[in-house]
């Protein structure tokens, strides 16, 4: 190995322990604790080392949305791909979603700014594209395969996304006197609802 591949090496292993260190700081102290400080005493290096690697918090924070769409698109493509039917792949889509917001807090509170700061360039993350087509097209095949061809996909699409997240941040926020257990009913009449809405 040469010098060049030695220090690339070198250069990709602190980047990964300056992330490492920053999300182990979360899982423990929450988004709020997280500071470019507190993971420069962590892995042992100066603050400017830290600032080599990621200009600002927010570029470390921008990293961590990137990964959580990535795991999220990647969650609600596999439950689409277990059934045939666009209604049971929608079904199936809605709970791939509540099951990654509950299994992975830490990531849905930062990539929907939900009780924490959202990353700035939220809008900018690619991988949010991913994760909407995978939901878009399956809400495009119910419609085209129901009595409602001129049904507008898009406002139904942001329709049940707006239903998704609405109950989850209700949830993660304390802001209902709901079980979570009913609120899993609940998630299951309103998509069974929006479902029927377009094929029924």
């Amino acid at each position: 190995m040469g010098i060049a591949e030695r220090r690339q090496r070198q250069k990709e292993e602190v980047r990964a322990s300056i992330l490492g260190a920053g999300w182990q700081l979360v899982q423990q102290e929450g988004w709020q604790a997280l500071s470019i400080r507190k993971i420069a005493d962590a892995i042992e290096y100066s603050i400017p080392v830290i600032y080599s690697h990621f200009e600002s918090k927010d570029a470390i924070l921008l990293e961590f949305t990137k990964e959580g769409f990535n795991l999220l698109g990647q969650q609600v493509q596999q439950a689409k791909e277990k059934h045939d039917l666009p209604a049971q792949q929608l079904e199936a889509i809605a709970w791939a979603y509540w099951d990654f917001a509950f299994t992975h807090k830490e990531y849905y509170q930062l990539m929907f700014g939900v009780g924490v700061s959202a990353c700035e360039t939220f809008q900018k993350v690619p991988q949010i594209t991913k994760f909407k087509d995978i939901m878009l097209s399956t809400i495009q095949q119910l419609i085209a395969h129901g009595p409602y061809p001129e049904t507008d996909a898009f406002l139904k699409f942001h329709t049940f996304w707006s239903i998704l997240h609405g109950l989850i941040s209700m949830n993660m926020t304390g802001n209902t006197v709901t079980p979570h257990t009913l609120n899993k009913t609940i998630l299951e009449d309103a998509v069974q609802s929006f479902i029927i809405s377009l094929t029924k």
